[in-house]
């Protein structure tokens, strides 16, 4: 048993119980928020080095064994996925000190953002569906809090959409791991993949496993994505960045680990259900994303179609896809956080959201515009940035099962991403002096280009660096492929 898996869980909590205490001072608080995350980043470095050397890592809480009690599990999967949200949270974070507002910072924002975290690494390591359920609802909680602090009209509309969809979800959640329970009796992960096994993947367990889909779908926005447009375009950047980055990636690594752990057995059904909706979540994801003059609404929908294409290697389900997965997955973390602060920038500068009021740009920004243009190619995967060897993978593992359709689908999606953000790029720096950004006062954005600065440096050295970073991803890969390994690691004691 490792202890330190639990410290992603116990810092921010203990930052958030102190941040409560201390909401009237602010910079009292930014010093407390930004301390716990600074150590929560070596407590996620630490856990990757245990991983990295001595393999899958576990702690039984209250010291019972597997299945009994609550296991916490830190695959490469899972370590990875708490270490970049360490990272990309605490450049939010930063960010936020020079955005956010001293009035919402009383008003608990920091407090939650610690919560927020809680819930998203619990739900990355916990190995029990149950658990995972209580993970989602205190991250959920959290954001409910973060999108609706400032209380404009846009906010309270959105977040009573936002609240209705996941209160919805939430319950057919609560109702597929009683189903679960009812028919195999444990709701350990491990231990669910061989009563399965076991029992064979047919009838109700089939039913169990397409309502998991569509919980955890609409939790990610795959398919089921109409609440996110207009729920991410309401708070404030630095929420945007966070949800962008880490609420839909929960979804999506829990669609992975239970479709690779759990209901694997029938692929044919399962594994073509997730194709089809990754490929409708694109092709959907793309329309919105070539409709729309709001940069809130085009990065929102380049977020969906990331969504569908991380989907579809999951589906294909070969290693190379997998890894492939792993890899993209980190890097749509980073890169659509980066895009979301970079966006909020833009439209700080311009005065307006509104792509055909911008232009010119560039004379007085020429450092936002061409990190908006690198961050912009690494998401669509050209080489040598960070995105370019996730796509390849998933691209090989797509041609290799004979997916070709899909596939097609997925390459055409990267250049429906590459127009809509070279739509703003060229719009937005290079219009024409007579455009009405052009004529704004200069705004001051060299403290949020800084903060934004960890995560584009991120994106150049997981792209220079790919091979070592392949060689992580490969590991969580060889898990996704191989639930023995998972299963040994959790129940061998």
């Amino acid at each position: 048993m490792n202890n330190l898996l639990v410290f992603p869980l116990i810092i921010p909590l203990l930052t958030a119980v102190a941040l409560i205490f201390a909401h009237s001072r602010v910079m009292l608080q930014r010093w407390i928020n930004a301390t716990g995350a600074v150590l929560n980043i070596l407590a996620a470095v630490l856990i990757v080095r245990e991983v990295r050397l001595d393999g899958i890592q576990t702690l039984h809480m209250g010291g019972w064994a597997p299945p009994y009690g609550i296991v916490f599990t830190a695959d490469m999967l899972a370590a990875l996925l708490v270490l970049t949200t360490t990272v990309l949270s605490t450049a939010c974070l930063f960010y936020a000190f020079g955005s956010i507002g001293r009035e919402r910072e009383r008003h608990y924002f920091h407090p939650f953002f610690q919560f927020l975290i809680v819930g998203v690494n619990g739900s990355f390591l916990t190995g029990d569906m149950f658990n995972l359920f209580v993970c989602f609802e205190v991250m959920l909680i959290s954001s409910y809090a973060l999108i609706v602090l400032g209380g404009t009209k846009r906010q309270l509309r959105e977040t009573l959409k936002y609240i209705l969809v996941n209160i919805v979800s939430s319950s057919f959640f609560v109702a597929a791991i009683a189903y679960l329970y009812g028919v195999t009796g444990t709701l350990n992960m491990a231990h669910l993949s061989l009563r399965i096994a076991e029992a064979g993947q047919g009838g109700v367990i089939n039913v169990i496993a397409v309502l998991f889909l569509i919980v955890f779908a609409l939790k990610a926005g795959l398919f089921l994505f109409f609440w996110l447009p207009g729920s991410y375009s309401a708070p404030p950047t630095a929420v945007k960045a966070l949800f962008g980055a880490l609420l839909t990636k929960v979804g999506i690594y829990a669609i992975a680990r239970t479709f690779s752990l759990i209901f694997y057995h029938q692929p044919e059904l399962t594994h073509s259900l997730i194709g089809w909706m990754a490929v409708a979540t694109m092709i959907l994801g793309g329309i919105g994303a070539v409709a729309y003059s709001d940069i809130h609404r085009i990065i929102n929908y380049n977020v969906v179609i990331g969504i569908g294409f991380i989907s579809f290697g999951i589906a294909a389900a070969t290693k190379t896809s997998m890894d492939g997965v792993v890899f993209y997955l980190i890097h749509d973390m980073i890169a659509k956080a980066l895009l979301f602060l970079l966006g909020g920038m833009l439209i700080k500068t311009a005065g307006t959201s509104d792509l055909r009021q911008m232009g010119g740009l560039i004379r007085r920004y020429p450092l936002l515009g061409w990190m908006f243009f690198i961050v912009a190619l690494a998401i669509i995967g050209v080489p040598p940035l960070s995105g370019f060897t996730g796509k390849l993978l998933i691209v090989q593992g797509g041609f290799a099962t004979g997916h070709y359709w899909w596939t097609g689908v997925a390459l055409v999606s990267s250049l429906i991403m590459l127009y809509s953000l070279m739509r703003i790029f060229i719009g937005a720096f290079f219009g024409g002096e007579e455009q009405s950004a052009a004529i704004q006062e200069p705004v001051r954005i060299k403290g949020l280009l800084s903060s934004a600065a960890a995560l584009f440096a991120l994106i150049l050295v997981i792209g220079i660096g790919s091979e070592w970073v392949y060689s992580l991803a490969s590991q969580a890969g060889d898990v996704l492929t191989n639930p023995a390994i998972y299963i040994d690691a959790v129940l061998k004691e």
